[in-house]
């Protein structure tokens, strides 16, 4: 959408808001459009998309027929808009309540959901029904979808919109191409499931995400309807969980602590793989339930950990090692970024979305009147500037061929923005699917955290949000997430005492990383979580720097009766980031392909740029490049590593030994 069709749809929505008995599209065309170029067919194919732009962004546009006559005589057909039947009804949500929408809107991290949770927050704010508030210390769950195939999923689910993909079928053991009805999304036993209708075995089937090995496309010329009354949790509380299974695994001696911990009791014998020199290895059996996310785990282990059987699970890790190597050998691409600045992936500079802020940005101001122009800009993620193009567009708005006082008068000469003419956009409209799927299915997710869901205002803005989303509110069943408990809620609850009373803490602390259990004394600062895996921010006396423990690898942990030392307060990050820069981090360039490109979100790009079939380059702050291969074994072709030349060609070396492990 270009800079001239966002006006002319903001005059097009004032004229048709504005309009008590319908306005004719010839007078239309002469008022807001001004064409007297195009063909009568050529401006009516331009106002039915413009009709269904606005649909899009929540408005209804009514036809009026003149009596005795019918809709396909324009000359007797008028339009409008209704100001009550799209509006966002109002929302008063007490203190108590407050903090827990926000919390509930904070947990979609840097993805498609947690910019339309963000958007309906601006709503509920721009209505007036949401206050500032002080979240609860210490504690702040997140969620973190399943990669670039779930925003696709979730975009074409919301549109109705059928998709295509290749999938590895678990009976089979080969890749097929599968047509489906995406209905739901949700989380079971640790897993991602897609619901939906496959075309072609004409039956309802549930896809594993982690089994997708393509891009997901959406077919945009084609439509479904979801069965009525589909809830995606129910249909999951059907799936049997996997069975446990045992896998032969060999391992290099004094390697891999993490696996060796959770092998069966027993001495394990020696052997020499394939390919490895003849000394020190040592055969583990391990249990498991599925041999992909096990695969993904066993083929970060590289050349040090080769997997003897099951014959799946072989294949498993061959391919994801294979997919890196090739992925790694292929000629790299020109590395060219934009100029100097962090890369911005929060907030999308198109048209559409400028509209979009446009419809937000006038009601959130006249609830919030005489706010500095940088309050405001920051409120809405943009830079004063922009804000200042959008205001620009705003006050050139109005009534067709109306007077001065028919236009949106907005003034902010002296830095402090007041909106005195609003010609009844001064109501946000009503939520979109995915806002309200964001905020509801956020709600729901607390539910899993005793200290959120006791007392009644979980319950009470639920309803209230429910009520207020109308018919989108219901489709809030296509999504389900997993549940934020940790497995270990004495350590979660150690934690959380010591951030309460200010004591420090002693752990014994495994790092995967670096394969080594180490002793630590840390002030403990908040506790986060992504999906039902928490983490402490922390700092650490050892390290004299902000650090973030996994809690699943805390070993032991003891309160040492000292009070922290107040060398360090949380970060005043929201959310709270899994990764804190330092000085000596190194700078690294990576190739993410299509499906791996919300790992430039993961681990907080500061640069990326967009390359031909949709792969990006990002440059990211690593501070152990060490583990670099692993990270692109892991995610087998999605990523690999560009620049410091030394740090790739150590990769490519790693990959290659990692595959010479398997002959054939």
């Amino acid at each position: 959408m270009s800079a001239s069709r966002t006006e002319r749809l903001l005059n097009l929505l004032i004229a048709l808001l504005n309009t008590k008995y319908g306005l004719r599209r010839s007078e239309l065309r002469a008022k807001v459009y001004h064409d007297t170029t195009s063909s009568d067919v050529a401006f009516g194919r331009m106002f039915e998309r413009d009709k269904t732009e606005l649909r899009q962004f929540g408005f209804e546009v009514e036809t009026v027929l003149d009596q005795g006559w019918g809709s396909d005589d324009p000359a007797t057909t008028r339009y409008r808009i209704g100001k009550e039947s799209n509006r966002l009804p109002d929302v008063s949500l007490t203190p108590e309540e407050c903090t827990v929408l926000i919390l509930a809107a904070q947990l979609w991290e840097q993805a498609a959901l947690g910019s339309a949770a963000l958007d309906a927050v601006r709503k509920l704010q721009a209505a007036g029904g949401l206050r500032d508030t002080e979240l609860p210390a210490g504690i702040q769950p997140r969620l973190r979808p399943a990669g670039q195939a779930f925003e696709d999923l979730v975009a074409a689910m919301h549109a109705q919109r059928p998709v295509r993909f290749s999938y590895l079928a678990g009976t089979t053991g080969h890749e097929e191409e599968r047509s489906v009805e995406p209905w739901g999304l949700g989380s079971r036993f640790g897993q991602w499931y897609l619901v939906g209708q496959d075309r072609g075995r004409d039956a309802k089937r549930f896809f594993r995400l982690s089994r997708i090995t393509s891009a997901v496309t959406t077919l945009d010329q084609e439509s479904f309807t979801t069965p009525p009354g589909f809830n995606v949790r129910s249909e999951l509380s059907g799936l049997q969980e996997l069975p446990v299974r045992t896998a032969v695994v060999d391992v290099e001696d004094g390697r891999i602590l993490q696996l060796r911990k959770r092998a069966a009791a027993g001495p394990s014998a020696q052997v020499t793989p394939a390919g490895a020199p003849s000394r020190g290895w040592d055969r583990l059996t391990l249990s498991f339930r599925d041999a992909e996310t096990f695969g993904e785990e066993l083929a970060s282990y590289g050349p040090r950990a080769v997997v003897v059987s099951p014959p799946d699970l072989v294949a498993a890790v061959r391919r994801r090692l294979r997919a890196a190597s090739d992925f790694a050998a292929t000629p790299a691409p020109d590395i060219t970024f934009p100029k100097a600045g962090p890369a911005k992936r929060t907030h999308q500079r198109t048209s559409e979305h400028q509209l979009k802020r446009m419809l937000q940005l006038v009601p959130f101001l006249v609830h919030n009147q005489g706010l500095h122009i940088s309050d405001v800009a920051a409120r809405f993620g943009i830079a004063r500037k922009e804000l200042e193009e959008d205001l620009r567009i705003l006050i050139c708005s109005g009534l067709p061929e109306g007077y001065p006082d028919d236009l949106l008068d907005i003034q902010w000469e002296d830095d402090y923005v007041f909106i005195i003419q609003d010609l009844d956009l001064n109501r946000p409209v009503r939520f979109t699917v995915e806002e309200a799927c964001a905020l509801l299915t956020g709600l729901d997710t607390l539910n899993g955290l005793p200290e959120l869901a006791e007392g009644s205002a979980l319950e009470s803005v639920t309803l209230k949000l429910m009520a207020a989303a109308g018919e989108a509110g219901l489709k809030a069943a296509s999504l389900s997430v997993p549940d934020l408990g940790p497995e270990d809620s004495a350590t979660l609850a150690t934690a959380r005492d010591a951030i309460r009373t200010g004591t420090q803490l002693n752990l014994k602390y495994f790092s995967a990383q670096r394969d080594f259990v180490s002793d630590r004394d840390v002030d403990p600062l908040r506790l986060y979580s992504l999906d039902s895996t928490w983490y402490l921010e922390a700092y650490c006396h050892s390290a004299g720097g902000l650090r973030n423990f996994r809690l699943d690898r805390i070993e032991t942990l003891v309160p040492t009766g000292l009070p922290v030392s107040g060398r360090a307060l949380p970060s005043d990050a929201v959310p709270a980031k899994l990764f804190t820069p330092n000085d000596d981090d190194t700078l690294v360039v990576v190739e993410l392909d299509r499906r791996g490109t919300g790992l430039a979100d993961d681990y907080y790009a500061e640069r990326t740029a967009p390359l031909p079939h949709g792969g990006m380059l990002a440059e990211i702050r690593f501070g152990n490049t060490h583990w670099l291969p692993m990270f692109a074994a892991q995610h087998g072709g999605m990523v690999r590593i560009l620049q410091p030349e030394a740090v790739a060609t150590a990769a490519r070396e790693w990959l290659d030994a990692a595959l010479a492990r398997y002959p054939g």
